[in-house]
């Protein structure tokens, strides 16, 4: 393989995970619309989620702190080349 190629190779790593982080924090704000409907349509102080509402927001967030130390990881080796 040559430099050039692997060059091309990280670039393209690095895209997925720029995409794939775009699309964690969508479903984090699609997370916070569908929180806010649960809430609006309940109208009281102390509304219900659903125990699953929290794991998905912990799970996001992981998710994007992942995301965020891979793609500092290829973008730093790919800038060492």
């Amino acid at each position: 393989m040559t430099l050039a190629e692997l060059h091309q190779l990280l670039t393209a790593a690095v895209t997925g995970l720029a995409d794939a982080r775009a699309h964690s924090e969508r479903a984090t704000s699609l997370l916070g619309e569908a929180r806010q409907a649960l809430v609006d349509a309940q109208a009281k102080a102390d509304p219900w989620l659903p125990s699953q509402y929290a794991q998905a927001g912990e799970g996001l967030d992981q998710l994007l702190v992942r995301l965020n130390a891979a793609e500092d990881l290829v973008s730093g080796y790919r800038s060492r080349l």
